[in-house]
């Protein structure tokens, strides 16, 4: 179950805090395949990937009630936790930097929170695109549903490309093997990998 979060509606599009919806309709255009189901709260699509069924949804409840949306498809569908992999911008991480995880805090983020919440558990996966912190001393209220600044646009791009390919390798190979190749990537005009600290 590939859960994009973000806000409905052509106002909110291009925001920072639309990362979630931005990955799902790539890895949907990637796979020729269209968010055509509408039912519990989302526009949602299913397929079988490599043998593998797949769920890809983007909740419309907006994002402080994303899980109202999400507990819906888990009751219908009932994956395990570890097969569910929520997406979205991370301001703690650096504009395009991609993080995997499994478990742990929402870190501020009301979507995460409401899933949480809402599933009654934070044993779910996630992968947290960076957005970074605002510049000129934005209210975070506003900068997350803001674009990103113009110099940001082609990292972000091919952060949401990493993304896919993060997502492709968690349904093919688990969380684990995802979290050992994306989470040392960071972007640039090669993918390459990032000094681990010890």
């Amino acid at each position: 179950m590939i859960i994009g979060l973000g806000n409905p509606g052509t106002v909110y599009k291009n925001s920072r805090h639309n990362l979630g919806f931005k990955t799902v309709d790539l890895l949907c255009a990637k796979l020729g395949l269209h968010l055509s189901d509408q039912r519990f709260q989302t526009l949602s699509t299913s397929t079988n990937y490599h043998n593998k069924k797949i769920l890809l949804a983007c909740p419309q409840t907006f994002m402080n009630r994303s899980g109202i949306a999400v507990k819906h498809l888990f009751e219908y569908y009932r994956p395990d936790n570890r097969n569910i992999m929520v997406i979205h911008d991370d301001i703690d991480l650096d504009a395009g930097r991609i993080k995997i995880a499994c478990g742990g805090g929402a870190g501020g983020h009301h979507g995460v929170e409401s899933v949480a919440y809402h599933l009654g558990t934070n044993e779910f996966c996630r992968t947290k695109i960076g957005i970074g912190r605002p510049r000129y001393n934005e209210a975070i209220e506003d900068f997350v549903l803001d674009p990103f600044y113009d110099d940001q646009q082609a990292t972000i791009t091919e952060a949401l490309h990493i993304a896919v390919k993060a997502i492709e390798s968690f349904v093919l190979y688990g969380v684990d093997a995802a979290m050992n190749t994306f989470n040392s990537l960071t972007t640039g005009k090669k993918l390459r990998k990032k000094e681990v600290k010890r």
